[in-house]
């Protein structure tokens, strides 16, 4: 029954003369809607009479007095009040056009209280509602719901993303709006809402897919920089909200490198969705565009790469026939839900069936069946996604909005009721097998993830089982994942590994980048605000006991040689009390002492990705690279090398299948002998600024190219030193250095990354600006007087003393490709796009063991160590040096790459000095031995070249074998015969046709060869 009061009260609100009488009003509106109880709303006709207020066009003061009531009731009332006045925030969005500012005001302010009535788990409802208008509504109402669905972002977080998929679209339509205020809002609220993402990997780039999404030539910027992301979470339903679309867009680009990038960032991609579901729903819509590009790419390698995608995408069950049918029916599972609340309503609100006395019964009031209506669409989803356990979960999306009618502890009792309910239903369908687990020790991690880096997937589902006090080795060939594994779980990265507070990982690695090498090693140590707490006796005993003195606890970290930086590490990371230690390759004398410290370890579990011999007495279980899976074997190297022979190439250098390839050295004019000395160092001493001990005195050591030097020595001794003499890189105080005037030294530093650390990501002498760029729409003018533009350098041969290139025509053709003489490509202006295609040809990464794709595609900085080091003998060995100079080599490499590179040295012409305390490694290539001690050289061996534990032989170096001393026969050389005008345009003709065969049939590119014979 309708109270008196109410007209009286409606009146006085509608006939209120300023603001603060309306204001008044309302609450008094509302103070008697909360007595007399929320049926009154509609008994009394009251939310129908703020309506007719609010869409009366012709009275600016009814409109606002609507707003005001609105507002009033939603804050007087509170949550109860919500489902009930949900409906009519379309009204109040629709005042936000009004010409009256203090209309737009009193609504805005309505809505924003409104909107803080809903919990997380209502998020789609109101989500739902708030699309409507946002596609329906004029532009200052699309502004206010893209305000209004931001500001669920810091209350609702996970329930936002999980609306992603629905919500973005409409957001997205939003970004291309006519309007510059709403396009602006589109582009603020979805880069808010994509913030809610679970995924650490996709939040980086956020900023990117916004801004893709709003302007869709930035695609290729996007592809390029996703394609460099490592990728180590799962893939869900909220991150394919937001990549699906960027990829659908990068397939339909027309630039091959784009597409190259695109099918490769979905191969990688869609081997982290584990639910076949999840990728028949979201990926789908791929299929089409990946099996076009298999099957229409112009370059053979793009067809290959999109062939593999495609094969990704059908395996993880997407279908080219579009998302499954089975889709799940929200409105049966509602209607079951509402079923069950009308079953479980208590008396005093309901109204029993005679006719079925047990079945649903009939709410008593109308707002209250409105308001279970609402909520069975909050229980379907808890019931979906098996929320069944949190019983605060159950009161917000019942308890509280029957509290209205039942009172707060019948509510709750009611909310328990209906969760007992479905939580019984979902014992009876699923139940559960428990399991025992009999493993023995403490378990520190059990731990399911995959582990990507940019296009190359290296783990997939594979699990990390490590249990406290055991010593894993982890073992794989070079670039398989071990460092990139490591620094995922120092970093906290990997998915589903306990957090820090719970296990403890620290990584002790060969360098300190990025940190104060200036201070000296005991305040390095006291300055690291991980270890604020310690005291400073404790610091001083940790260094002690790696080998640290009173002496050298004083020297600065800057002029500490890479052996004792690694102590350092070592000694800071057992004061961290680390749960997991993370080791890499250690030098042997460190290593000697480590040994009986790790075994004495209980509480601590270490994983060390490392290959040297120290293995055996440490490990107490192997972990293996097996298929882009974690295998584990318990015992040491020699037992794992028992159970799978193959991988002796862990303890052999010769039993190796990587193979490197070293450049000849160039000549050296005068030199007819490779015993000459072609490098001098007489009486040499070397003194660093601020020391008054000699690093190195009275040194005198010589290199020829049949040299094959070891230097060794402790830590600290003046290898480096002497290094530094030998390239050039220091000058003695006293004594000579002798070198041959075309003498060039390769260096590779005992950590890669000094060689490459302050390398760009892309070099700037190669980057296009915009000019260049305009450069290649220029015309060009051809002898008959036709004008052509350049595509692309497909080509390149030797023309005399000089190059030609292979022109790719725009528009045409292969067949019409032409050749150019390098002097005119210079003069053109096209010097940059020559500089590229030399690049490329010269490039010798392949050589040196690095995979083709790593090294044309990755950058530098996502590298591992390994991957790292080979990119630095490539760039050693660039310039064909004749002395080649190793420190620490096998710091990074592998086993296996450790045996290749030692094959390499072996069959190489020039001169090779090795520093390492790798003993087998140089004992097999060193007949010759500088031991420094105390900065004095002790020469040992012979210097002429000997039998060695490789036992293969060595070519014979270009400059000088000793071939032409050996007998005094002259070699005849046959002079090649000049080719007519005829044959050298059949020849050429050949080679065009065989590129042709080539581009159109794939596989290996052929030989461009002199021969009027196919090479078979």
């Amino acid at each position: 029954m309708a109270d008196p009061s109410f007209p009286s009260l409606l009146e006085a609100l509608k006939t209120a003369p300023t603001a603060p009488d309306a204001k008044a009003a309302a609450d008094r509106l509302a103070r008697a809607v909360a007595k007399e109880g929320l049926q009154s709303l509609h008994d009394s006709n009251v939310l129908s009479t703020l309506q007719s207020f609010a869409e009366n066009k012709k009275s600016g003061y009814e409109r606002e007095s609507a707003a005001l009531g609105f507002h009033s009731l939603a804050t007087a009332l509170g949550p109860p009040v919500a489902p009930l006045l949900l409906p009519y925030l379309t009204i109040l969005y629709d005042l936000f056009m009004d010409k009256g500012d203090v209309v737009r005001n009193a609504a805005s302010a309505a809505v924003k209280a409104i909107l803080k009535l809903f919990p997380p788990e209502a998020t789609g409802v109101v989500f739902r509602q708030l699309e409507t208008i946002l596609d329906n509504g004029k532009w200052r109402s699309k502004v206010g719901v893209l305000d209004g669905l931001k500001s669920f972002v810091s209350s609702a977080r996970d329930a936002v993303s999980v609306q992603l998929g629905t919500t973005l679209p409409h957001v997205e339509h939003a970004m291309h709006d006519t309007k510059q205020e709403v396009s602006s809002a589109a582009i603020k609220c979805a880069t808010s809402l994509c913030t809610t993402l679970a995924n650490a990997d996709i939040i980086p780039h956020i900023p990117v897919l916004v801004k893709c999404m709003a302007q869709p030539d930035s695609v290729p910027g996007c592809i390029k920089a996703l394609s460099s992301q490592t990728f180590v979470a799962e893939v869900l339903p909220p991150a394919l909200a937001v990549m699906v679309p960027l990829l659908q867009r990068a397939l339909n680009d027309r630039s091959m490198e784009v597409q190259r990038r695109t099918v490769v960032v979905i191969d990688n991609f869609v081997k982290l969705v584990r639910d076949p579901r999840i990728a028949a729903t979201y990926l789908s819509c791929l299929v089409e565009g990946v099996e076009k590009i298999a099957k229409g790419a112009a370059f053979p390698e793009v067809r290959a790469f999109a062939q593999t995608a495609l094969d990704t995408l059908l395996k993880s069950g997407a279908s080219s026939a579009g998302p499954p049918p089975e889709h799940r029916d929200v409105e049966a599972e509602v209607k079951e839900a509402l079923t069950a609340l009308y079953t479980l309503l208590p008396d005093e609100v309901s109204i029993v069936s005679p006719e079925n006395p047990n079945g649903p019964r009939n709410p008593k009031y109308i707002t209250l069946d409105a308001s279970l209506k609402y909520q069975a669409i909050l229980v379907a989803d808890l019931v979906h996604n098996r929320n069944l356990r949190d019983t605060a979960v159950w009161e917000r999306c019942i308890g509280v909005y029957m509290s209205n009618w039942l009172g707060k502890d019948k509510a709750s009792s009611f909310a328990e009721s209906v969760r007992s309910h479905f939580h019984a239903i979902d014992q009876a369908k699923y139940k559960v097998d428990a399991g025992n687990s009999s493993e023995e020790g403490e378990l520190l991690c059990d731990t399911l993830f995959s582990l990507a880096y940019g296009a190359l997937l290296l783990l997939s589902h594979t699990t990390l089982r490590l249990f406290r006090g055991r010593r894993y080795g982890i073992l794989g060939t070079n670039g398989s994942g071990k460092s990139t594994l490591m620094r995922q779980l120092r970093d906290g990265k990997v998915e589903n590994f306990p957090p820090p507070d719970q296990v403890k990982a620290v990584m002790v690695e060969h360098s300190l980048q990025g940190e104060d090498t200036s201070l000296s090693v005991i305040d390095f140590i006291a300055a690291d605000k991980a270890l604020a707490g310690v005291a400073r006796s404790e610091i001083q005993a940790q260094l002690a006991n790696v080998g640290f003195d009173d002496a050298r606890q004083g020297e600065l970290v800057g002029g500490l040689s890479g052996g004792w930086k690694m102590k350092l590490e070592l000694a800071r990371a057992m004061l961290y009390k680390a749960d997991l230690l993370l080791l890499d390759e250690l030098d042997r004398a460190s290593v000697q002492w480590l040994e009986g410290w790790l075994i004495a370890q209980k509480n601590v579990t270490c994983l060390i990705s490392s290959v040297c011999s120290f293995l055996d007495n440490v490990t107490s279980d192997i972990i293996h690279y097996e298929q882009k899976k974690l295998v584990y074997y318990p015992g040491n190297l020699s037992s794992f090398v028992a159970i799978h022979p193959e991988a002796k190439s862990y303890y052999t250098l010769a039993a190796t299948s990587v193979k490197f390839s070293f450049p000849p050295p160039g000549s050296l004019m005068g030199v007819r002998s490779s015993t000459r000395a072609i490098l001098k160092l007489s009486n040499c001493t070397f003194t660093y600024p601020g020391r008054n001990k000699p690093s190195l005195y009275n040194a005198s050591c010589a290199l020829s190219l049949s040299s094959r030097v070891g230097v060794v020595g402790p830590n600290g001794a003046g290898k480096s030193t002497l290094i530094k003499l030998v390239t050039g890189e220091t000058t003695p105080q006293e004594g000579t250095v002798y070198k041959h005037p075309a003498l060039r030294v390769g260096y590779v530093s005992q950590h890669a990354t000094h060689h490459i650390a302050g390398e760009l990501l892309e070099k700037s002498t190669r980057v296009l600006t915009d000019e260049e760029k305009k450069v290649l729409d220029q015309d060009w003018v051809g002898k008959d007087g036709s004008k052509r533009k350049v595509e692309i350098i497909m080509g390149r041969q030797k023309l005399k003393k000089n190059f030609r290139y292979e022109i790719k025509w725009r528009g045409l053709d292969h067949k019409y490709n032409t050749w150019v003489p390098r002097e005119d490509l210079l003069a053109k202006g096209f010097t940059k796009i020559v500089q590229q295609f030399d690049d490329l040809e010269s490039s010798r990464e392949e050589d040196i063991g690095l995979d083709g794709d790593i090294a044309q595609y990755n950058e530098i900085s996502g590298l591992s160590g390994g991957q790292k080091i080979k990119l630095v003998i490539a760039a050693c060995l660039w310039n064909n040096p004749q002395i080649c100079v190793l420190d620490e080599p096998s710091n990074f490499l592998d086993r296996e790459a450790l045996g290749g590179l030692a094959v390499a040295i072996k069959e190489w012409s020039g001169a090779v000095v090795i520093i390492s305390h790798n003993h087998e490694f140089v004992s097999s290539l060193c007949p010759e031995i500088w031991n420094v001690e105390d900065g004095r050289i002790v020469q040992q061996g012979k210097s002429a070249v000997v039998e060695d534990t490789l036992d293969t032989p060595r070519a014979a170096t270009p400059v000088g074998s000793g071939a032409e001393d050996a007998s005094g026969v002259k070699l005849v050389v046959k002079k090649k015969k000049k080719l007519t005008r005829n044959q050298l345009k059949a020849q050429e003709e050949r080679r065009r046709l065989r590129k042709l065969r080539w581009l159109n049939e794939g596989g290996p590119k052929p030989e461009d060869t002199d021969s009027e014979t196919e090479p078979s």
